[in-house]
């Protein structure tokens, strides 16, 4: 939140509460306090705080960000898939990252099947506690973890949405509602051009692209299909 806003802030207190004594030093004060968060959640907060008492405090404003942010985090169900790639500080930075994302709205409310997929689990190796506990371990520390990010010259098609499935960066690609264990080609290719710091592919020029493709291949087809003539020969039959 910048100082102007704090300023917009202090204001619609004023008027929600006109009862509450300000002065010229109050908005600096709740800028200090309301910086890390947005005008949009602290409006909706002192409309909250102001439906159920008289005086609305910077306080009781935290307070009820804090609150919303958190049920935000819980309808996300927030899970994040890891990229082999990555290190330790880099996955705990993604998954920092993915949950700062939900409690800003920015991933919608989802079930918990939706957010885990309906792949299907592998087969416990035998003498091994499996993957299951692992699974239910990295489920259970992903919730309020973070979104990956795209890093220059690191290829993570997880970081980014996938145009084919409409996948949400941080989460797995689908088909017919099944979550893939690898990506779509087409969100790799966009990783590693996002990774080379080339622009993303034109869905109109990869259209083409494509048409080109299969008028190619059914040209190659209707090629087979002909079948050639007899060669002509000049012997006579004995």
């Amino acid at each position: 939140m910048t100082p102007e806003e704090a300023i917009l802030v202090a204001k619609y207190v004023a008027s929600v509460c006109p009862q509450q004594r300000f002065n010229e030093h109050t908005p600096d004060v709740w800028g200090d306090i309301l910086a890390p968060y947005t005008v949009d959640d602290a409006r909706a907060a002192v409309i909250t705080v102001a439906a159920r008492q008289a005086f609305v405090a910077p306080a009781e404003i935290v307070t009820e960000i804090k609150a919303r942010r958190e049920e935000r985090i819980e309808l996300a169900h927030v899970v994040y898939d890891g990229n082999p790639n990555e290190t330790g500080a880099q996955s705990a930075a993604s998954r920092r990252a993915l949950i700062a994302a939900a409690a800003d709205g920015l991933l919608p409310p989802r079930t918990p099947a939706a957010a885990l997929g309906t792949a299907d689990r592998l087969a416990l190796p035998p003498g091994t506690t499996g993957p299951y506990t692992n699974r239910v371990a990295a489920a259970r520390a992903a919730v309020g973890q973070g979104i990956p990010t795209a890093r220059d010259g690191v290829v993570n098609p997880r970081a980014i949405p996938c145009r084919i499935c409409q996948a949400l960066p941080g989460t797995s690609c689908t088909v017919r509602g099944r979550r893939m264990r690898d990506v779509h080609p087409a969100r790799l290719d966009d990783a590693k051009r996002r990774a080379a710091d080339l622009p993303p592919i034109d869905p109109a020029q990869d259209r083409v692209a494509e048409e080109r493709i299969r008028a190619a291949a059914a040209a190659m087809a209707a090629d087979d299909r002909i079948v050639p003539p007899a060669p002509e020969t000049t012997e006579e039959p004995s």
